[in-house]
């Protein structure tokens, strides 16, 4: 009932600003799901000179120490991704990292007056569009090492890379459009994921039938 009353609250309130707040949230959380730190660090750099102005319990992401950490992380993740195999591990640690990241950035913008709804909003939007994101990377990191023994995969990770800082920065001044790119590519994420899940499933139909007869 609380959640339900502070959604109403936020749909009164509901403006230009408020509308490019959220889409900046989620293209920012989503950006997280293709790395976690780069998209920190553009953030914490926009942040840093006047691009982007955070709430007052983030506006440590654009300290020089928060700075250099972001830094220094995002180098260590590139570069582990252009290990073959490695790469598919990290896919199952960034998971849980990039959820992490991506409650970060959307709580760090949501547009409303109580912190427990904040944060509450950021793991569910910001939470929940990094889990997907990061999911589809980590279906077609883990197709591309099937086919090509994973000498095909440092295409995908240069080109998650590079959708992580442009799309992140773009997030930045274009919020809506990368909102809308990202609610598409999520949709069809989820997609692929339930089409996969169902041929799964009726192949185990499929096996345990064989097995009776």
């Amino acid at each position: 009932m609380i959640i339900a009353a502070s959604l109403l609250k936020i749909a009164s309130e509901v403006n230009i600003e408020t509308i490019s707040a959220i889409a900046l949230g989620i293209g920012l959380s989503a950006s997280t799901g293709f790395r976690v730190f780069l998209p920190l660090l553009v953030v914490g750099l926009a942040s840093h000179f006047g691009f982007l102005v955070l709430d007052d319990a983030f506006v440590w992401m654009g300290s020089t120490p928060a700075l250099l950490c972001f830094g220094v992380a995002a180098i260590g993740e590139v570069l582990t991704y252009y290990i073959p195999f490695i790469d598919n591990v990290m896919d199952s640690i960034e998971m849980p990292l990039s959820i992490a990241a991506g409650t970060l950035l959307m709580t760090s913008v949501f547009p409303s007056d109580s912190e427990w709804m904040k944060w509450v909003m950021g793991f569910i939007i910001g939470g929940g569009a990094a889990a997907t994101i990061q999911s589809g990377s980590a279906i077609s990191r883990l197709m591309s090492s099937k086919i090509t023994a994973g000498t095909g995969n440092w295409v995908f990770s240069t080109t998650e890379g590079i959708s992580a800082v442009i799309l992140s920065a773009l997030a930045i001044f274009a919020p809506v459009f990368v909102a809308i790119l990202m609610v598409v590519l999520i949709v069809v994420i989820l997609r692929i994921v339930y089409y996969k899940l169902l041929r799964k499933k009726k192949r185990q139909t499929n096996r345990e039938v064989e097995d009776m007869e």
